[in-house]
């Protein structure tokens, strides 16, 4: 059968759709899965859930001990879409002291007591680690990726032993390295549900599936550490076969599924924490353009992290309405909203209090290979990351790891890591998903590192307010694959280049 004739059939749960590999609906249908914190502003994090049934509120106790859960947070908000078989429900924890462990459960007839760690005040010049993971996507019991690791059970999180895909394990394994993980795009990649044969009677339903599998296996690390979304291509429609999205049902077109589940649970832009004012009304500006889960920004201690749609909003996006993937989503927000809060948040940065600046998207302007490089994506953005000072872009969409020297316009900068004007630019897409990797291709001449043998993923790590470590890690043995570090003097209290 033709991928197209199989697409027609995609709202059709045909007598092979048996195949469709659906988790088991449990008899308490309040019981929480595919649970995921996220930083909502500088003294709150949001606890988002799904459900197999709509709750009147959404509500989960927390507090400073295990034993001790002497604080609630409720909502009403528990919401779902055509074809979704579950809810997603959020509360906000608010009032949380910053840089403590605390503990929470959902209630529920059947929850468990979980962990995190509240976000550290913007300012605070203690060194952390944030892991990248871009490109990630599981389904079926052996993840559809490499199964050559054995998996092993963890204090906290266990992953499942059926599992064994190797970054969610090595996050796993690494749980008390890092503090907080960035994700901008792809996730689950439920929209290549047509690559399994099995599939091609039951589009609708294993494009739920996957959905299901993936954030479930994914909840032991998005569940108790701080998991920050972004959107890629694969969170846009049911399929990415050209002039096909028409074709998919309602509620797996346009980001349906991706606003669901983010929505309500990441923040703006943070008031702004610096005693100048023009900053502080650039960040309000800020918060008033964002459009989140898509465009926001947040703060964490030495660095403040922008995340921008590399998708839609932006002239000749790829992904928006007569873009090159031919997908027709967007838009979600006003002509230029999303330019406009890139330039004034990016432009109140006070480098005194968070002296690092980070923007992460998904898909690359600097990338290795033929054909892979995002061009109107650099048209639309690089010269603010630029203007403004940005110390580094994390990228993926590539299905590979990659670092370049510090680089502007195609030209690198001639302080490579020694204080550049330029920023340095990764590419951490290698996390594994069911495309598999991207081999390295051809590379520029300001390519520092390229690997595309295993999974991997990246991890940067913030060592003080002038050194920033970027390192990348076989997912499958945690053999470090590459490590640089960064010098920047951050003397200029507000870039302006």
């Amino acid at each position: 059968m033709s991928t197209l004739l199989a697409l027609k059939a995609l709202p059709v749960l045909a007598a092979g759709a048996l195949a469709v590999d659906f988790p088991t609906i449990p008899k308490d249908l309040t019981t929480p899965y595919q649970q995921r914190l996220a930083i909502y502003g500088p003294n709150s994090v949001s606890v988002g859930w799904n459900t197999y049934e709509q709750l009147n509120q959404s509500c989960v106790l927390y507090g400073p001990s295990s034993s001790s859960l002497d604080q609630e947070a409720c909502s009403t908000k528990s919401t779902t879409y055509a074809t979704s078989r579950t809810w997603s429900n959020v509360a906000i924890l608010t009032d949380l002291a910053p840089a403590t462990t605390y503990y929470y459960q959902i209630v529920s007839g059947n929850s468990s007591v979980e962990q995190f760690f509240s976000p550290r005040t913007p300012g605070d010049t203690t060194p952390f680690n944030m892991d990248v993971v871009i490109d990630l996507g599981v389904y079926g019991t052996d993840g559809y990726t490499l199964s050559s690791r054995k998996a092993k059970k963890s204090d906290i999180p266990h992953v499942e032993p059926g599992l064994n895909h190797t970054t969610i394990g090595r996050l796993a394994d690494t749980i008390d390295d890092y503090e907080l993980v960035i994700h901008p795009g792809d996730f689950a990649y439920a929209d290549d549900w047509y690559l399994d044969i099995d599939n091609l009677f039951a589009g609708s339903e294993a494009y739920q599936a996957i959905l299901e599998r993936f954030y479930d296996q994914l909840a032991p690390i998005s569940g108790n550490k701080l998991y920050m979304a972004g959107p890629g291509n694969h969170e846009a429609d049911c399929t990415e076969i050209p002039y096909t999205s028409g074709l998919c049902p309602e509620g797996q077109r346009n980001f349906t599924d991706f606003l669901h589940r983010f929505e309500g649970t990441v923040p703006t832009a943070f008031p702004s924490q610096s005693a100048n004012t023009t900053a502080q009304a650039l960040a309000s500006q800020a918060r008033s353009l964002a459009a989140p889960p898509f465009w926001y920004s947040f703060e964490y201690g030495l660095v403040h992290v922008t995340m921008i749609d590399t998708e839609t909003d932006f002239a000749d996006a790829p992904d928006g309405t007569d873009g090159s993937a031919d997908l027709d989503t967007g838009p979600f927000g006003r002509r230029q909203q999303q330019l406009d809060f890139l330039a004034a948040d990016l432009a109140s940065v006070d480098r005194t209090v968070t002296p690092w600046l980070v923007v992460a998207g998904h898909r690359p302007w600097y990338t290795t290979g033929d054909g892979n490089a995002c061009s109107p994506c650099q048209d639309a953005f690089e010269d603010l990351l630029y203007r403004y000072g940005v110390d580094l872009g994390v990228f993926g969409h590539v299905h590979n790891s990659q670092r370049f020297q510090p680089v502007y316009n195609g030209t690198a900068d001639p302080n490579g890591l020694d204080n550049p004007a330029a920023p340095m630019y990764i590419v951490a897409g290698g996390a594994g998903n069911i495309e598999g990797l991207s081999s390295v291709g051809t590379e520029p001449s300001y390519t520092a590192f390229a690997y595309a043998d295993d999974y991997s993923y990246s991890s940067l790590r913030f060592l003080n307010e002038t050194a920033l470590q970027v390192e990348f890690t076989r997912s499958t043995t945690g053999e470090i694959l590459d490590t640089s570090v960064l010098y920047k003097e951050h003397a200029t209290q507000f870039v302006d280049q």
